[in-house]
């Protein structure tokens, strides 16, 4: 018994087959690997043009051919084609089984980079906006063979029968589509036309909806035009039409050993390097997608571009592009075009390229942080906020023999105006990829002398009071001193143009680093106030750096009573952050609202005591 129980179980199982259910699948389709039910018209294209494809290469002179019919109640439409035809074999091995493509057939594997198709979803993707679908073909390649029909509705079931001869005469085959229930607005004439224009306007054949002209060839960009002019009005037009603006310019995009033909627009007005451009890709003249993201290198965000090729992969859904080495290639290659068309300009037309930095210099400073050849062409014009006006790095540089820099907007704004004053340049490095560019200057121009510009730095330049003045100062610094003690703050003084400043406001990253430790201190039960208390450092503190030069500072250094001292260095202290448009700690904000308070009380008494 053990024996036979154990042959039993060793015996060969009988292999099942999966069952599929249709109607889920479709399901499955329309919702989650097609974008839109539109795409069923590319499926019926792709198709034919695949049929005729397959009959040229072994009959190169035979007819090219796709028609679509659609019915006058717009409740269905039949798509012809002049291909290769198909037997009653192949209607059960191609048509009845999902995920069997028909160029795994013989005599096509050898010629498959030539179809459009790579995946054997075909007509399953009519299901979704048609109920029945019915397919009349006769074979190019068995001449003899009947024509065969198959039919399949949208429950899984299909039917085939040979027909007469007089059916289907000549080879190639016909699909006619019944719509489904909700679905007949996507077989409706005019929709038909603009999604055949719209997939098809690019295709090789002779593509026609009710015998209106689907293609449209030469592509514009392949076009022979009278002067370089012509060319850039119909492109600008083709663009207008295509995307809904009027590009700045059009940049070629003719890649021969990628197989890339086409055209990249450059956007008239500024977009954030954040947006994801969406490009039209053809593939092999079939329309791929509208939106592929991956095509060009991040830094080109400010052009857009359809293009044709027949190298890049489609995924599954025909509906984007497949992450492979060829696509990287592709995107250096197109980002290579577009360099190239960047520095034509900057050698021959600087009105084209100044008329484009004013708008995109983002994405040319993105590009340049990595290339030194772009940032060396590009020095004399992409411009920087500098405190000579808006210059480029080069005609700057010639200006200063030390190029000072800040890393933030902030720090520009507490420092821009004295150092001018004083005579000292500096660039706002405090905007995207801009302090990234200042210090790779000495790379592409060597000798230059970069620096940080630093709150030591400043007040450096700043002229030292004589001192017997300071001395004679000195009870009033002292009272201010103590005053913006608890807020990390110093006080000095010094004598700085211009006149008009009472008081400038200098710190660093260090400064405030541990600006915020020490307020994280205070804030802290004591375990984490004594782990930060740990952490203090002998960073350099704040300073508010008083100018003896201007006549309000004066007055006050004049004043006897140390309470109203204190009260106008809180408000000079306030006024110099607000100055340098620093963001207010809530002890500032705290400060400056007493001070205020406090300044009009003693303006009230002092007036109730006139």
């Amino acid at each position: 018994m053990d024996s036979q129980t154990s042959q039993s179980s060793q015996a060969p199982q009988s292999p099942h087959t999966f069952q599929v259910d249709l109607r889920g699948l479709v399901d499955l389709l329309s919702h989650h690997l097609y974008s839109s039910p539109k795409v069923y018209l590319r499926e019926l294209l792709q198709n034919a043009v695949d049929a005729i494809t397959a009959r040229r290469a072994e009959q190169p002179d035979a007819p090219a051919r796709v028609r679509l019919y659609v019915d006058s109640d717009g409740g269905g439409l039949r798509v012809e084609d002049s291909g290769i035809g198909l037997t009653e074999s192949d209607v059960h091995s191609l048509l009845a089984t999902i995920g069997r493509s028909s160029k795994r057939a013989d005599g096509l594997q050898a010629a498959r980079s030539d179809f459009l198709g790579q995946f054997g979803i075909g007509l399953l993707a009519c299901f979704v906006v048609a109920e029945r679908i019915r397919v009349v073909s006769r074979s190019a390649r068995t001449p003899d063979a009947p024509p065969v029909e198959w039919t399949a509705t949208d429950d899984g079931s299909y039917t085939v029968r040979t027909l007469p001869d007089a059916e289907r005469p000549e080879p190639g085959t016909t699909v006619h589509l019944v719509a489904r229930a909700g679905a007949g607005e996507w077989l409706a004439r005019e929709r038909v036309l603009t999604l055949a224009r719209d997939f098809g306007s690019l295709l090789p054949y002779d593509v026609r909806v009710d015998e209106e002209e689907v293609t449209d060839l030469p592509a514009p960009w392949d076009r022979a035009y009278p002067s370089p002019a012509n060319r850039r009005v119909a492109l600008a037009r083709h663009c207008h039409d295509l995307f809904g603006f009027t590009p700045l310019d059009s940049i070629g995009l003719n890649v021969p050993l990628a197989g890339i033909r086409g055209v990249a627009y450059v956007l008239p007005s500024a977009v954030s390097p954040a947006q994801r451009a969406g490009h039209r890709v053809h593939l092999k003249g079939m329309l791929l997608t509208e939106r592929a993201e991956q095509l060009l290198p991040d830094w080109a965000f400010f052009v857009r571009c359809v293009l044709d090729t027949d190298s890049l992969r489609p995924t599954a859904s025909r509906e984007a592009l497949y992450e492979d080495e060829t696509l990287a290639a592709v995107r250096e290659a197109l980002g290579e075009r577009i360099r190239s068309w960047l520095t034509g300009l900057a050698a021959g037309d600087p009105e084209r390229l100044a008329a484009f930095l004013s708008v995109h210099h983002l994405g040319v400073k993105s590009l340049a942080r990595h290339d030194k050849e772009m940032l060396r062409t590009m020095l004399p014009w992409l411009p920087f906020e500098t405190t000579d006006g808006r210059l480029s790095l080069e005609e700057f540089a010639q200006r200063h023999p030390v190029v000072h820099f800040t890393r933030t907007v902030e720090e520009y704004r507490q420092v821009a105006p004295i150092a001018s004053a004083q005579g000292i340049g500096v660039i706002n490095g405090g905007y995207t990829y801009d302090s990234e560019l200042v210090e790779a200057l000495p790379s592409v121009r060597p000798g230059t002398v970069v620096a940080e510009l630093d709150a030591d730095t400043v007040t450096a330049h700043l002229d030292s009071v004589d001192p017997a003045e300071e001395l004679a100062l000195s009870g009033f610094l002292a009272a201010a001193r103590a005053k913006l003690d608890p807020l990390g703050c110093d006080v000095v003084l010094r004598a700085f143009h211009p006149l008009s400043v009472p008081a400038l406001h200098l710190d660093d990253r260090a400064a405030r680093h541990e600006q915020a430790r020490a307020a994280a201190e205070e804030q802290a039960d004591d375990l984490w106030a004594g782990i930060l208390g740990s952490l203090r450092g002998g960073a350099p503190r704040a300073r508010l750096v008083l100018n003896h030069l201007n006549p309000l500072i004066r007055r006050i250094s004049s004043v006897g009573d140390a309470e109203l001292i204190g009260t106008a260095t809180e408000s000079l202290y306030g006024q110099a952050l607000l100055m340098a448009q620093r963001p207010l700690r809530p002890a500032d904000s705290a400060l400056l609202n007493r001070a205020f308070i406090a300044l009009l009380e003693w303006a009230t008494n002092g007036e109730e005591g006139r």
